[in-house]
């Protein structure tokens, strides 16, 4: 009955997922097994891939995510290295769909040397509850570990608003492109349910969130847009830690108000002082 699917392997999202972490890797933002991507399927677009009743083996999710029942995503692979998912993605990748009572994700293909999820898979499913609550069009959670980014976060304030406007006094392109701001969470111990509650609560009102001394999480209705708001931020912060110390000239507030206004963008109350 099933003979005729299309391979998997050809998949949009599938390659989406492999182009993805390969891009990520060679930024250099993606080390080893670190960082994770969760993009969340429609179940046609599965269903010309894979027979959706065939469940591989089950998955504890280790949160109660009966929010997402029968929602399908493909996951990165706990323990995975990025670098590897255009070779082997079906070791290195998994599709999932989350169960009724929310306590399993069923695997319908991948993670096939027998592993699973990443570790922050509560993490992300907690920012995709939260994130399709505000945009019904949200697909994405994704986190990497941007260098400039982190050394940024070393170097300033727990503080979102000053963060936010400190990026977007460096480089014009940053309010224009997440005038929404940057949220910051202090540092937590990653790969637990508190530090998925905390990001979740982030994105009530943020697309993106700092892991201080850790890293970033993205997200956005497709790749290009989780992974142009990561690359957007990474590139300001390079631009800040290079100048910093020996700063003459940023970007005045009269001046971000006017761009805001050029682009119809809302920024972030509370940031500017004009």
């Amino acid at each position: 009955m099933f003979k005729n699917k299309k391979e998997i392997l050809n998949a949009p999202f599938v390659q989406d997922m492999c182009r993805a972490t390969a891009n990520m890797y060679r930024q250099g933002w993606d080390e080893r097994n670190g960082g994770n991507i969760s993009y969340m399927l429609d179940e046609k677009d599965v269903a010309e891939y894979l027979d959706v009743t065939k469940v591989i083996r089950e998955i504890p999710t280790g949160f109660d995510a009966k929010a997402l029942a029968g929602k399908y995503f493909i996951v990165t692979g706990t323990g995975k290295y990025f670098k590897n998912v255009e070779i082997d993605p079906e070791n290195n990748l998994g599709i999932v769909r989350i169960s009724a009572d929310g306590s399993k994700a069923e695997l319908l293909w991948g993670y096939s040397d027998g592993g699973k999820f990443t570790s922050e898979f509560p993490a992300h499913m907690m920012s995709h509850i939260q994130r399709l609550a505000v945009d019904p069009n949200h697909r994405i959670v994704m986190h990497s570990h941007p260098t400039y980014t982190i050394a940024m976060n070393a170097v300033c304030p727990i503080d979102e608003k000053d963060f936010t406007h400190k990026l977007w006094q460096s480089n014009t392109e940053a309010i224009v492109v997440f005038p929404d701001g940057v949220g910051v969470l202090p540092c937590m111990v990653c790969g637990t349910n508190e530090i998925g509650e905390a990001t979740a609560e982030k994105m009530k009102n943020f697309r993106l969130v700092v892991w201080s001394n850790h890293g970033i999480y993205g997200t956005g209705k497709d790749m290009d847009e989780a992974f142009g708001l990561i690359e957007t931020v990474e590139k300001t912060a390079q631009i800040y830690m290079l100048a910093l110390g020996h700063t003459l000239n940023v970007i005045p507030d009269e001046t971000l108000k006017a761009l805001a206004d050029r682009f119809s963008v809302h920024p972030l109350d509370g940031v500017l002082s004009v």
